[in-house]
């Protein structure tokens, strides 16, 4: 297919009608509408990872179900936007709902902000600009008390407390206009609650959400149905309480588990259509891995972001397109505040393992750290860890959990090496130095064995994870300069270190090698210390005019540290 003629990838759109009439490729999950139809559900909570398409979905329903009116209450007709669509073959039974209902739908992403007033502030910008929407309902004979609150909410002069009730005034105010019940789509409710829990106003949060959607779902005469999306379900007694009609299916539901997120088949079908199915394998080892319910799904945010540098560069590497996304934030916590339990688990699942854990579907941000298994299951529902094999114990389900793919796996990477540059930014290292400079064998071995178990070992136990240990304890320290695997002589010492003075300097040469196994550690050594004196490592800066040199054999197996050293002035 000639390259000009292929639709654009649309990233970052979330609007179902721009997509369509943009002639963008679009990934089709219409037959969400017919599953939600055949649920009977009064309302429903759909909780996905961020950046799993459920705004996009929510939209795509607001266009499907929606009697959309203009300013001046002409209708909207948006039934070619499904043309050619899987819902279009869907039958009467379902065509019939389209454009039938006054829709509200309200996203509250927006109060993602420092404080409580601006963040309150924005969600009560984005009930104005509902109503607004919706200033149609004007125009029809309502008493003069609800006429004044409407055009108050519409100017952003509402009171506190039409605000927290305004979805169920709007609600009664379309079902009127209509002649029908409303469909309330809420995308990403849980947003204001994350932000205001790392931001420190979740209390004050809370109780403004509580409101707004309680009055909106619990008791409301004017509602339709509903859907509520976000990441993670908040448990009842927390914001949900006396919803007691809330139907709730998270990725471990079988019910709607391809809906959101691309699966093989889309995967695959995407790329053939951009030509570029040869890069099928490296698409799935960087961006598959979920399992939401019976479906291998892939992460719809990377793959559209790498088939587009694809496109432009067949050569391009993969690369870390969720690494900005909000929670990232729980990850660098757990890892700054990981005791020898949770840092041992993260290594398990750094290295491909698995771990087991009871899966608590009902969370709140407040309960995150109040044990260890609701930031497990935090990491689980946010999608950085994917569910395998479960088995039922008593009332607890437990999952087996790993790391869904390479993306992922590099953002637990970079949280840990940026966590280990800021800890060696605080740690004495003087006591390295020095036994360093007085061969004091034993001190520096127990200094590199403490930092090693206090340390998340974000690779295997490789010599190349060692170096990178030593060289970030050695960096930035006083006189020295370090130089890694430097030419010297015959061959390349694995780190070096030299005063910046040759006058009455020193120089100290580190070799390292991982041991097979504990018992070979001493042995480990002594093969080092051969291999520096078999190198001539030592010539380069003897030639340079150093004197004091310390040569150290170090042999490093997982968490243990053997050091000798082999002096020679």
């Amino acid at each position: 297919m000639d390259q000009r003629k292929r639709k654009g990838i649309p990233i970052g759109h979330e609007d179902f009608k721009r997509i369509i009439n943009e002639d963008c490729y679009f990934v089709d999950k219409t037959l969400l509408i017919e599953e939600l139809l055949e649920s009977k559900a009064q309302t429903t909570l759909l909780t996905r990872p961020r950046r799993f398409g459920k705004t996009l979905n929510l939209s795509m329903l607001r266009r499907f179900f929606e009697d959309e009116r203009t300013q001046r209450g002409e209708r909207i007709d948006n039934s070619g936007l499904f043309n050619g669509l899987a819902i279009s073959r869907c039958g009467e039974d379902v065509l019939r709902h389209q454009g039938q209902y006054p829709v509200i739908s309200l996203s509250l992403k927006s109060a993602k902000q420092p404080n409580y007033d601006m963040a309150h502030g924005c969600l009560i910008d984005a009930v104005i600009k509902e109503f607004q929407r919706h200033a149609y309902v004007l125009e029809m004979e309502m008493p003069q008390r609800s006429r004044e609150s409407l055009e108050r909410i519409l100017l952003g002069k509402g009171k506190p407390e039409e605000y927290a009730t305004a979805l169920a005034f709007l609600s009664e105010c379309l079902a009127k206009y209509h002649g029908k019940n409303v469909i309330i789509l809420i995308d990403e409710y849980d947003v204001p609650l994350e932000n205001a829990y790392f931001e420190d106003f979740y209390d004050q949060m809370i109780k403004f959400v509580r409101s707004l959607l309680e009055s909106a779902l619990k008791t409301n005469p004017y509602l339709e149905w509903g859907i509520i999306t976000g990441c993670l379900w908040i448990s009842r007694e927390s914001i949900f309480t006396g919803l007691n009609n809330l139907e709730i299916h998270s990725v471990i539901s079988a019910y709607y588990s391809d809906k959101f997120g691309f699966t093989e088949e889309e995967a695959k079908e995407l790329l053939a259509y951009y030509g570029l199915s040869a890069k099928y394998g490296e698409l799935k080892d960087w961006y598959d891995g979920y399992w939401f319910g019976k479906a291998e799904i892939y992460n719809p945010w990377s793959i559209l972001n790498y088939v587009k540098q694809a496109i432009a560069d067949a050569e391009a590497f993969p690369r870390l397109y969720w690494s900005n996304t909000s929670s990232n934030s729980i990850v660098r916590e757990m890892v700054e505040n990981a005791d020898a339990e949770t840092r041992a688990e993260l290594e398990i699942l750094i290295d491909g393992g698995v771990i087991e854990k009871p899966v608590h579907e009902e969370i709140t941000y407040g309960d995150i750290h109040t044990a260890k298994d609701n930031l497990w299951n935090f990491l689980f529902f946010t999608g950085y860890l994917k569910a395998g094999k479960q088995r039922q114990e008593g009332e607890e389900i437990y999952l087996q959990l790993s790391i869904p793919n390479r993306e992922i796996k590099s953002v637990y990477r970079n949280s840990i090496m940026n966590w280990f540059d800021h800890k060696i930014q605080t740690l004495d290292r003087s006591l390295l130095i020095k036994a360093l400079e007085e061969g004091d064998c034993r001190s520096a071995e127990a200094f590199l064995s403490k930092q090693l178990m206090d340390t998340i070992s974000c690779f295997d136990y490789a010599e190349n994870y060692y170096h990178g240990f030593l060289a970030g304890l050695l960096k930035n320290t006083g006189d020295y300069q370090i130089l890694s695997n430097r030419e010297s002589g015959t061959g390349r010492p694995d780190l070096l270190l030299k005063t910046r003075y040759i006058r009455n300097g020193k120089v100290m040469i580190l070799e390292l090698k991982v041991a097979d196994r504990f018992q070979n550690m001493e042995r480990c050594c002594q093969q080092v210390l051969e291999q520096i004196e078999e190198r001539k490592y030592e010539a380069a800066v003897r030639e340079e005019g150093y004197e004091d040199i310390r040569k150290y054999g170090i042999c490093f197996f997982k968490k243990e540290c053997l050091m000798m050293e082999q002096r020679e002035r």
